[in-house]
């Protein structure tokens, strides 16, 4: 027994390097070192991928060998074919060169298009190049969501309380200066990794009409954050009050009551309570992921409010930058700038618009300087001041070789939000006798920020009874204290971040 155990181990440790791995790999530019961020690689014709904001992307060597080809390419750049075994010996970097290619090569004359009559035809033909098939589909997708909660002044200090001594009343202002040095010195971030399928398709109502609906089918999900971490305002103000009951009557219950807000949830610390309100049937995790990836899909577009730099085109103006040659796919590249012309516009950025059919096929956004989304400034008069003042993203598209129809291949989008907030709370106790009143001073400024990264690996046109039978069912995430590589081996994902490789859970919260 002791030598076949021994002999198993040995071909274990001699198949080890045989054993399928993923590998990390970066893109550059050839002149200047430069990362590529969001160049695209197809391997052996089939997989999609795609390099992170930092050239980075990754890959498994499942099913490939040494004479498997990567395709990479980026617009404005020489593509280049590479075998796995060359890139290897290049220790997984890929030098793109940039393109040489002169606009008299393109245009009958030496006059500049005009970037006004290039957008109008992008509007005109806006519908017809993004439209819905109308088939029923199933698409590979990688969803990654990032969150960041970064207070930079949080003060909690109990300035009144009629059930604490004058040493309990030390002890909690003790324990809430620890809990908000730790929040101020050591920020929380939350990361989810979702790889999916995700369905669309057709489906008949009640009343005989049809419509169309989405499915999910959850591969795999990863969930990297601290099961009491302060990644919003709600989650930090519950973990404070959480805290604070601590020190108050457990048997008893209160309301949380500020100034501007009102009367708030009823919290208390006993078990029969909070057992009645953990009992509530949850939301579902696949609900609410099926949701989040929708909405995110729903706005990865032209023709809607959010992203105006293209249908609106009074509120902006436009400038002809040069047209490159995307190798990729054999055609001329128009490349517009764009910026605001009146105070509803609040965008800048990039177009790369096709010179056959006026897609756009890529586009990099952000908020002009001084411009935000949105904010409410009662600083003075309530104590309360937010401004959403990041707003930047990038979109890729690509163009279906069946119907001829754009689709989204890859979409990241940063949100981000100031606030500021100076009021008073008071923990009241529910009861018809003399109460118990904890008041404290509550003083909080910083910023969240929330990014959102989809890639779109692969698409397939699916039977209606296909679509039909698939039935989906709940999911539960992979709880982790850092990330973790070896979870996605052999499987496809987009590349983390230095930030989110870095980021451990902390075991203070």
């Amino acid at each position: 027994m002791k030598i076949k155990f021994f002999f198993s181990l040995l071909l274990l440790a001699v198949n080890l390097p045989l054993l399928a791995q993923n590998l990390t790999a970066k893109i550059s530019d050839s002149n200047t070192g430069e990362p590529l961020p969001y160049a695209t690689i197809k391997i052996d014709g089939s997989t999609d991928l795609i390099s992170n904001n930092e050239g980075y992307f990754n890959f498994s060597e499942n099913g490939l060998d040494v004479s498997s080809i990567l395709k990479v390419s980026f617009i404005g750049y020489v593509g280049q074919q590479i075998t796995l075994a060359e890139l290897k010996k290049q220790n997984l970097i890929v030098k793109l060169v940039p393109a040489n290619f002169e606009l008299d090569n393109i245009t009958i004359s030496n006059k500049k298009p005009d970037p006004y009559q290039i957008i109008a035809e992008v509007n005109k033909r806006l519908k017809e190049n993004y439209k819905h098939s109308g088939k029923n589909t199933k698409s590979k997708l990688f969803f990654r969501e990032s969150s960041f909660f970064k207070p930079s002044v949080l003060d909690l200090d109990i300035t009144k309380s009629t059930g604490f001594t004058k040493e309990q009343l030390k002890e909690a202002n003790a324990d809430l200066k620890k809990f908000s040095d730790r929040l101020v010195s050591k920020p929380v971030q939350a990361f989810k990794d979702i790889l999916c399928d995700y369905y669309y398709g057709k489906a008949t109502g009640k009343d005989n009409k049809t419509y169309f609906l989405s499915k999910l089918d959850v591969v795999k999900a990863t969930n990297i954050t601290g099961d009491q971490s302060a990644t919003s305002l709600d989650a930090m103000e519950e973990n404070g009050a959480k805290l604070l009951l601590k020190h108050l009557d457990s048997t008893k219950f209160y309301r949380v009551k500020s100034g501007l807000f009102g009367s708030r949830d009823t919290i208390t610390l006993n078990k029969s309570y909070n057992n009645k309100k953990k009992n509530k049937k949850p939301v579902s995790k696949l609900n609410n992921t099926k949701n989040s990836i929708f909405s995110f899909l729903s706005q990865q577009h032209f023709n809607g409010n959010k992203l105006d730099f293209v249908k609106e085109s009074k509120l902006y103006s436009y400038s002809f930058e040069g047209s490159i040659y995307n190798e990729a796919d054999n055609e001329i590249i128009y490349i517009l700038k764009f910026s605001p012309k009146k105070s509803k516009g609040i965008y800048t950025g990039t177009l790369y618009i096709s010179e056959s059919d006026y897609a756009v096929v890529k586009c990099n956004y952000e908020l002009a300087e001084g411009k935000k989304v949105s904010g409410l400034n009662l600083k003075f008069l309530l104590g309360v001041k937010t401004s959403e003042n990041v707003s930047k993203g990038t979109l890729i598209f690509r163009k279906d070789p069946e119907d001829k129809i754009y689709k989204l291949h890859y979409a990241y989008e940063e949100s981000g939000q100031y606030f500021y907030i100076n009021r008073p709370l008071k923990f009241i106790e529910l009861t018809k006798e003399e109460k118990d009143v904890v008041a404290l001073d509550f003083k909080i400024e910083g910023s969240t920020v929330e990014r959102t990264e989809l890639l779109n690996i692969s698409r397939s046109e699916i039977s209606e009874n296909t679509f039909e039978a698939f039935k989906e069912t709940d999911f539960n995430y992979i709880q982790l204290k850092r990330y973790d590589p070896a979870i996605w081996q052999n499987q496809v994902s987009i590349e983390p971040l230095e930030a989110m490789k870095q980021y451990r859970v902390s075991d203070d919260f």
